[in-house]
Protein backbone atom coordinates (compact mmCIF):
# COMPACT_ATOMS: atom_id res chain seq x y z
CA UNK A 1 0.00 0.00 0.00
CA UNK A 2 1.20 3.45 -0.96
CA UNK A 3 1.75 6.35 1.42
CA UNK A 4 1.54 9.73 0.30
CA UNK A 5 3.22 12.90 2.22
CA UNK A 6 1.15 15.63 1.83
CA UNK A 7 2.95 18.25 3.71
CA UNK A 8 2.38 21.98 4.04
CA UNK A 9 5.72 24.01 4.02
CA UNK A 10 7.50 25.71 7.15
CA UNK A 11 6.54 29.26 8.45
CA UNK A 12 7.59 31.96 5.86
CA UNK A 13 9.62 35.27 5.86
CA UNK A 14 6.67 37.53 6.33
CA UNK A 15 8.44 40.37 5.17
CA UNK A 16 8.58 43.12 8.37
CA UNK A 17 7.35 40.00 10.56
CA UNK A 18 3.55 40.82 9.92
CA UNK A 19 1.47 38.36 9.04
CA UNK A 20 0.29 38.08 4.96
CA UNK A 21 -1.72 37.02 2.46
CA UNK A 22 1.01 35.30 0.25
CA UNK A 23 -0.88 33.29 -2.03
CA UNK A 24 1.30 33.71 -5.21
CA UNK A 25 4.18 36.06 -3.31
CA UNK A 26 7.46 34.08 -3.48
CA UNK A 27 8.61 34.54 0.07
CA UNK A 28 11.20 31.98 1.74
CA UNK A 29 11.20 30.61 4.63
CA UNK A 30 11.77 32.41 8.03
CA UNK A 31 14.25 30.78 10.65
CA UNK A 32 11.29 28.81 12.31
CA UNK A 33 10.44 27.71 9.13
CA UNK A 34 13.74 26.59 7.95
CA UNK A 35 14.25 24.29 11.66
CA UNK A 36 10.43 22.86 10.87
CA UNK A 37 11.52 21.85 7.18
CA UNK A 38 14.40 20.30 9.42
CA UNK A 39 12.66 18.07 11.88
CA UNK A 40 10.18 17.24 8.78
CA UNK A 41 13.64 15.63 7.28
CA UNK A 42 14.39 14.05 10.59
CA UNK A 43 11.04 12.78 11.02
CA UNK A 44 11.18 11.22 7.43
CA UNK A 45 14.52 10.10 6.78
CA UNK A 46 13.63 6.75 7.47
CA UNK A 47 11.38 7.14 4.33
CA UNK A 48 12.60 6.77 0.98
CA UNK A 49 10.54 8.96 -0.81
CA UNK A 50 9.78 10.54 -4.03
CA UNK A 51 9.63 14.40 -3.70
CA UNK A 52 7.32 16.55 -5.67
CA UNK A 53 7.24 20.59 -4.55
CA UNK A 54 5.58 23.55 -5.85
CA UNK A 55 7.65 25.64 -7.52
CA UNK A 56 7.65 28.48 -4.93
CA UNK A 57 10.48 28.92 -2.60
CA UNK A 58 8.84 28.13 0.37
CA UNK A 59 8.00 24.57 -0.48
CA UNK A 60 11.11 23.93 -2.28
CA UNK A 61 13.13 24.86 0.51
CA UNK A 62 10.67 22.58 2.74
CA UNK A 63 11.21 20.10 0.85
CA UNK A 64 15.11 20.63 0.48
CA UNK A 65 15.79 18.22 3.80
CA UNK A 66 13.85 15.63 2.34
CA UNK A 67 16.57 14.06 0.20
CA UNK A 68 16.91 13.94 -3.53
CA UNK A 69 16.00 16.80 -5.92
CA UNK A 70 12.02 17.73 -5.93
CA UNK A 71 10.25 17.61 -9.06
CA UNK A 72 8.78 21.00 -9.33
CA UNK A 73 4.51 20.89 -10.74
CA UNK A 74 3.51 24.70 -11.56
CA UNK A 75 -0.41 23.45 -11.37
CA UNK A 76 0.68 22.72 -7.93
CA UNK A 77 1.31 26.27 -6.61
CA UNK A 78 -0.59 28.40 -4.22
CA UNK A 79 -3.99 30.30 -4.53
CA UNK A 80 -3.81 33.37 -6.52
CA UNK A 81 -5.03 35.94 -4.26
CA UNK A 82 -5.58 38.99 -6.84
CA UNK A 83 -5.62 42.30 -5.47
CA UNK A 84 -4.64 40.79 -1.56
CA UNK A 85 -1.50 38.97 -2.80
CA UNK A 86 1.60 39.93 -0.37
CA UNK A 87 -0.66 42.52 1.48
CA UNK A 88 -0.51 42.45 5.35
CA UNK A 89 -3.85 41.93 6.87
CA UNK A 90 -3.74 45.18 8.78
CA UNK A 91 -3.96 46.77 5.18
CA UNK A 92 -6.64 44.34 3.65
CA UNK A 93 -9.15 45.16 6.40
CA UNK A 94 -8.24 49.08 5.84
CA UNK A 95 -8.71 48.64 2.63
CA UNK A 96 -11.40 46.51 1.55
CA UNK A 97 -13.42 46.46 5.25
CA UNK A 98 -16.67 45.47 3.74
CA UNK A 99 -14.99 42.63 2.24
CA UNK A 100 -13.02 41.53 4.71
CA UNK A 101 -16.15 41.53 7.18
CA UNK A 102 -18.07 38.90 5.05
CA UNK A 103 -14.65 36.13 5.19
CA UNK A 104 -15.85 34.58 8.81
CA UNK A 105 -19.39 34.11 6.93
CA UNK A 106 -18.44 33.15 3.37
CA UNK A 107 -15.18 31.02 3.28
CA UNK A 108 -14.63 30.86 -0.16
CA UNK A 109 -14.92 34.64 -0.80
CA UNK A 110 -11.69 36.28 -2.19
CA UNK A 111 -11.47 39.29 -3.86
CA UNK A 112 -12.22 40.63 -7.18
CA UNK A 113 -10.03 39.18 -9.79
CA UNK A 114 -8.25 36.14 -7.01
CA UNK A 115 -8.45 32.82 -8.18
CA UNK A 116 -11.56 31.01 -6.67
CA UNK A 117 -11.01 27.49 -4.53
CA UNK A 118 -12.83 25.84 -7.21
CA UNK A 119 -10.32 26.23 -9.53
CA UNK A 120 -7.59 25.90 -7.73
CA UNK A 121 -9.54 22.34 -6.66
CA UNK A 122 -9.54 22.08 -10.90
CA UNK A 123 -5.85 22.51 -11.52
CA UNK A 124 -4.18 20.91 -8.42
CA UNK A 125 -6.21 17.49 -8.41
CA UNK A 126 -4.65 16.12 -11.98
CA UNK A 127 -1.80 17.53 -11.43
CA UNK A 128 -1.61 15.68 -7.67
CA UNK A 129 -2.23 12.72 -9.58
CA UNK A 130 -0.03 12.96 -12.13
CA UNK A 131 2.49 12.83 -9.23
CA UNK A 132 1.05 9.41 -8.27
CA UNK A 133 1.18 7.53 -11.39
CA UNK A 134 4.81 9.08 -13.09
CA UNK A 135 6.60 7.32 -9.60
CA UNK A 136 6.85 4.18 -7.99
CA UNK A 137 6.36 4.14 -4.02
CA UNK A 138 5.79 6.19 -1.01
CA UNK A 139 5.67 10.31 -2.26
CA UNK A 140 6.14 13.72 -0.34
CA UNK A 141 4.30 16.39 -1.96
CA UNK A 142 5.21 19.78 -0.37
CA UNK A 143 2.52 22.40 -0.99
CA UNK A 144 0.18 25.24 -0.12
CA UNK A 145 -2.49 25.24 2.61
CA UNK A 146 -5.25 25.92 0.00
CA UNK A 147 -4.07 23.31 -2.36
CA UNK A 148 -3.87 20.35 0.73
CA UNK A 149 -7.70 21.78 1.38
CA UNK A 150 -8.72 21.15 -2.45
CA UNK A 151 -7.07 17.54 -2.33
CA UNK A 152 -8.57 16.58 0.78
CA UNK A 153 -11.82 18.06 0.32
CA UNK A 154 -11.99 15.80 -3.39
CA UNK A 155 -10.64 12.48 -1.33
CA UNK A 156 -12.70 12.52 1.86
CA UNK A 157 -15.96 13.96 -0.58
CA UNK A 158 -16.22 17.10 1.21
CA UNK A 159 -18.27 20.13 -0.11
CA UNK A 160 -15.69 23.18 -0.46
CA UNK A 161 -18.08 25.12 1.55
CA UNK A 162 -16.67 22.58 4.38
CA UNK A 163 -13.24 22.46 3.57
CA UNK A 164 -11.94 25.41 5.78
CA UNK A 165 -10.51 23.58 8.68
CA UNK A 166 -8.84 20.59 6.64
CA UNK A 167 -6.24 23.44 6.04
CA UNK A 168 -3.03 22.00 8.04
CA UNK A 169 -0.39 23.92 10.40
CA UNK A 170 2.58 25.22 8.85
CA UNK A 171 5.65 22.43 8.89
CA UNK A 172 2.93 19.44 8.99
CA UNK A 173 1.35 16.09 6.98
CA UNK A 174 -1.68 14.69 5.98
CA UNK A 175 -0.71 11.05 5.59
CA UNK A 176 -2.70 9.52 2.84
CA UNK A 177 -2.85 5.67 1.71
CA UNK A 178 -4.29 3.14 -0.69
CA UNK A 179 -3.88 1.92 -4.39
CA UNK A 180 -5.42 3.27 -6.83
CA UNK A 181 -8.34 5.16 -4.21
CA UNK A 182 -6.73 7.22 -1.30
CA UNK A 183 -8.13 7.43 2.03
CA UNK A 184 -6.76 9.69 4.83
CA UNK A 185 -5.22 7.95 7.30
CA UNK A 186 -4.15 10.52 9.41
CA UNK A 187 -3.99 14.86 9.48
CA UNK A 188 -2.02 17.52 10.73
CA UNK A 189 0.72 15.22 11.59
CA UNK A 190 3.34 17.32 13.63
CA UNK A 191 6.88 15.95 13.56
CA UNK A 192 7.37 15.54 16.96
CA UNK A 193 11.35 14.33 18.07
CA UNK A 194 13.32 13.76 21.30
CA UNK A 195 15.56 17.18 21.56
CA UNK A 196 19.43 16.26 21.60
CA UNK A 197 22.60 17.97 21.44
CA UNK A 198 23.07 16.01 17.87
CA UNK A 199 19.52 17.52 16.51
CA UNK A 200 20.45 21.23 18.18
CA UNK A 201 23.22 21.44 16.33
CA UNK A 202 21.32 21.23 13.24
CA UNK A 203 18.10 23.09 14.24
CA UNK A 204 21.00 25.76 14.73
CA UNK A 205 22.46 25.10 11.80
CA UNK A 206 19.03 25.90 10.13
CA UNK A 207 18.13 28.62 11.77
CA UNK A 208 21.24 30.01 10.49
CA UNK A 209 21.57 32.70 13.54
CA UNK A 210 24.73 33.77 11.66
CA UNK A 211 28.57 32.25 12.75
CA UNK A 212 29.29 34.81 15.49
CA UNK A 213 26.02 33.93 17.65
CA UNK A 214 26.33 29.69 16.30
CA UNK A 215 29.98 29.96 18.36
CA UNK A 216 28.81 31.64 21.21
CA UNK A 217 26.03 29.46 21.61
CA UNK A 218 28.54 26.36 21.82
CA UNK A 219 30.70 27.91 23.97
CA UNK A 220 27.84 28.67 26.29
CA UNK A 221 26.75 25.01 26.04
CA UNK A 222 30.28 23.86 26.89
CA UNK A 223 30.35 26.20 29.53
CA UNK A 224 27.19 25.24 31.09
CA UNK A 225 28.04 21.51 31.30
CA UNK A 226 31.41 21.81 32.62
CA UNK A 227 29.66 24.10 35.89
CA UNK A 228 26.97 21.20 35.79
CA UNK A 229 29.79 18.51 36.22
CA UNK A 230 31.91 20.18 38.84
CA UNK A 231 28.48 20.27 40.99
CA UNK A 232 27.64 18.12 43.59
CA UNK A 233 23.46 17.78 42.43
CA UNK A 234 21.96 16.26 39.42
CA UNK A 235 21.12 18.09 36.13
CA UNK A 236 19.53 16.67 33.01
CA UNK A 237 22.71 17.19 31.17
CA UNK A 238 21.10 16.25 27.85
CA UNK A 239 18.20 19.54 27.81
CA UNK A 240 21.04 21.79 29.37
CA UNK A 241 23.34 21.65 26.59
CA UNK A 242 20.39 21.54 23.84
CA UNK A 243 19.31 24.75 25.47
CA UNK A 244 22.59 26.25 25.81
CA UNK A 245 22.96 25.58 21.73
CA UNK A 246 19.63 26.62 20.96
CA UNK A 247 19.56 30.03 23.65
CA UNK A 248 20.06 32.96 21.07
CA UNK A 249 18.22 31.35 17.95
CA UNK A 250 16.20 34.33 18.12
CA UNK A 251 19.39 36.90 18.89
CA UNK A 252 18.74 39.26 15.66
CA UNK A 253 14.93 39.57 17.08
CA UNK A 254 13.47 41.89 19.47
CA UNK A 255 13.34 40.68 23.34
CA UNK A 256 14.98 37.46 21.43
CA UNK A 257 14.53 35.04 24.57
CA UNK A 258 10.61 35.44 24.27
CA UNK A 259 11.03 34.65 20.66
CA UNK A 260 13.13 31.99 20.59
CA UNK A 261 11.37 30.13 23.34
CA UNK A 262 8.15 30.50 21.22
CA UNK A 263 9.60 29.04 18.26
CA UNK A 264 10.82 26.23 20.65
CA UNK A 265 7.13 25.65 21.84
CA UNK A 266 6.15 25.66 17.85
CA UNK A 267 8.96 22.84 17.31
CA UNK A 268 7.22 20.89 20.11
CA UNK A 269 10.28 21.43 23.14
CA UNK A 270 8.30 23.30 25.71
CA UNK A 271 11.23 21.97 28.27
CA UNK A 272 13.87 23.92 26.40
CA UNK A 273 11.64 26.70 25.65
CA UNK A 274 10.95 27.07 29.42
CA UNK A 275 15.12 27.27 30.11
CA UNK A 276 15.73 29.36 27.50
CA UNK A 277 13.29 32.11 28.06
CA UNK A 278 15.03 32.97 31.53
CA UNK A 279 18.40 33.06 29.39
CA UNK A 280 18.18 36.67 29.56
CA UNK A 281 16.57 37.29 32.92
CA UNK A 282 16.13 34.72 35.77
CA UNK A 283 14.89 34.58 38.77
CA UNK A 284 15.22 31.91 41.15
CA UNK A 285 17.80 30.25 43.68
CA UNK A 286 17.83 26.89 43.01
CA UNK A 287 20.84 25.88 40.49
CA UNK A 288 18.62 24.33 37.85
CA UNK A 289 19.14 23.81 34.41
CA UNK A 290 17.48 27.66 33.52
CA UNK A 291 20.04 28.82 36.68
CA UNK A 292 22.90 27.30 34.46
CA UNK A 293 22.52 27.81 31.21
CA UNK A 294 21.76 31.91 32.86
CA UNK A 295 24.77 32.09 34.17
CA UNK A 296 27.35 30.16 31.62
CA UNK A 297 25.68 32.82 29.23
CA UNK A 298 26.99 35.59 31.56
CA UNK A 299 30.17 33.60 31.41
CA UNK A 300 30.44 33.97 27.61
CA UNK A 301 31.71 36.99 25.80
CA UNK A 302 31.67 36.17 22.24
CA UNK A 303 32.99 33.05 22.44
CA UNK A 304 35.49 33.53 25.41
CA UNK A 305 35.16 33.00 28.91
CA UNK A 306 35.68 35.94 30.81
CA UNK A 307 34.98 37.59 34.62
CA UNK A 308 31.76 38.24 35.30
CA UNK A 309 32.35 41.73 35.81
CA UNK A 310 33.96 42.33 32.32
CA UNK A 311 31.20 40.92 30.54
CA UNK A 312 28.60 42.87 32.17
CA UNK A 313 30.64 46.43 31.77
CA UNK A 314 30.59 45.68 28.54
CA UNK A 315 26.76 45.22 27.94
CA UNK A 316 26.43 48.26 30.52
CA UNK A 317 27.57 50.45 27.65
CA UNK A 318 24.30 49.10 25.56
CA UNK A 319 21.89 50.91 28.54
CA UNK A 320 20.16 54.15 27.08
CA UNK A 321 17.88 55.39 30.26
CA UNK A 322 17.84 54.42 34.17
CA UNK A 323 15.27 51.66 33.54
CA UNK A 324 17.32 49.54 31.45
CA UNK A 325 20.97 50.28 33.68
CA UNK A 326 18.72 49.15 37.00
CA UNK A 327 17.60 45.65 34.69
CA UNK A 328 21.35 45.32 34.19
CA UNK A 329 22.37 45.99 37.54
CA UNK A 330 19.73 43.19 38.67
CA UNK A 331 20.79 40.96 36.01
CA UNK A 332 24.46 41.85 37.48
CA UNK A 333 23.31 40.86 41.13
CA UNK A 334 21.70 37.41 39.88
CA UNK A 335 24.56 36.24 38.39
CA UNK A 336 27.01 37.04 41.28
CA UNK A 337 24.21 35.16 43.71
CA UNK A 338 24.59 32.37 41.47
CA UNK A 339 28.75 32.65 41.17
CA UNK A 340 28.98 32.62 44.52
CA UNK A 341 26.40 29.00 45.41
CA UNK A 342 28.22 27.75 42.10
CA UNK A 343 32.18 27.97 43.53
CA UNK A 344 30.77 27.08 47.10
CA UNK A 345 28.82 23.96 46.20
CA UNK A 346 31.83 23.16 43.75
CA UNK A 347 34.81 24.32 45.94
CA UNK A 348 36.05 25.79 43.45
CA UNK A 349 36.46 29.07 41.35
CA UNK A 350 34.38 28.02 38.48
CA UNK A 351 33.27 31.31 38.01
CA UNK A 352 35.12 34.62 38.47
Amino acid sequence: MRRVYLIRHGHPDFPFGAHMCLGRTDTPLGALGRMQACLLGEALASEDLSVFSSPLTRCRETAAPLGGEAIAVPELREQDMGPWDGLDFETIRRDWPELYARRAAEPLLVPPGAEPLAEVQARVLPAFWSCLTQSRGDIAVVVHASVIQAILADIQGLPLEQSRPLRPPYGSWALLCGDGALTVERKAVLPRLALSPALAEKLLAAAAPGERVERHSRAVADRALAIARALPCETDEKLLCSAALLHDLARAEKDHARVGADWLRALGFPEAAAIVEKHHDYEGAGLNEAALLYLADKCVQEDRIVPLARRFEKSREKCRDAAALAAHQKRYETALALRDKVNGLSGQTLVE
